[in-house]
């Protein structure tokens, strides 16, 4: 079953708007911002294991922990960042995946400078089979494995999938030319 399809069945409402709002207006749709690139890949990260929903729910607590996902910030956090963000009930308290995106954000600004943004690093890269993508995404990132960096690609634009092609959504998506359909 689709996300597409899935959300339509939701009970309760508000369970439902939750995950419709993310379906209409974020998923599968290009991101051209490195700060909401790497948002998007930490929410992905901090979703194994869990639901999505759990993510969606914790969304802004997240935000607000990691400094409105910006990179800059998040690749100078200290060893007591760390521990704030462990004991911060708002987010996932996993030291992998907050290790994870502190290592992450470093990786970043080391591929801005190279590329000049995370966006321009994707797109030098692209296209790719998932499989070419994880291995990269293995080489080069912490805590990515197959369904993170599947999940981060379809859901930012750069692989196919993110909706049905019956999905209201899917037309609105082509509009604003994700990588895949090059």
């Amino acid at each position: 079953m689709s996300y597409c399809s899935a959300i339509e069945g939701m009970k309760p409402e508000n369970k439902k708007e939750l995950h419709k709002n993310y379906h209409d207006n974020h998923y599968g749709f290009p991101i051209h911002d490195d700060n909401e690139l790497f948002g998007r890949l930490i929410l992905e990260i901090n979703q194994a294991g869990l639901s999505w929903e759990t993510v969606l729910k914790k969304e802004e607590s997240f935000r607000k922990a990691y400094s409105n996902f910006d990179i800059q910030a998040i690749a100078a956090y200290t060893e007591e960042d760390r521990e704030r963000l462990l004991n911060d009930p708002g987010i996932i308290r996993n030291r992998l995946k907050v290790n994870a995106a502190i290592e992450n954000a470093k990786t970043i600004t080391e591929l801005q400078k190279e590329f000049g943004s995370f966006e321009k690093w994707l797109e030098h890269h692209h296209p790719k089979t998932l499989q070419e993508w994880m291995k990269l995404f293995k080489k080069t990132f912490k805590f990515t494995g197959g369904e993170i960096v599947n999940e981060f690609l379809m859901s930012t634009g750069y692989l196919k999938g993110a909706h049905a092609e019956n999905c209201p959504v899917y037309q609105h998506v082509l509009e604003q030319k994700p990588l895949w359909i090059e």
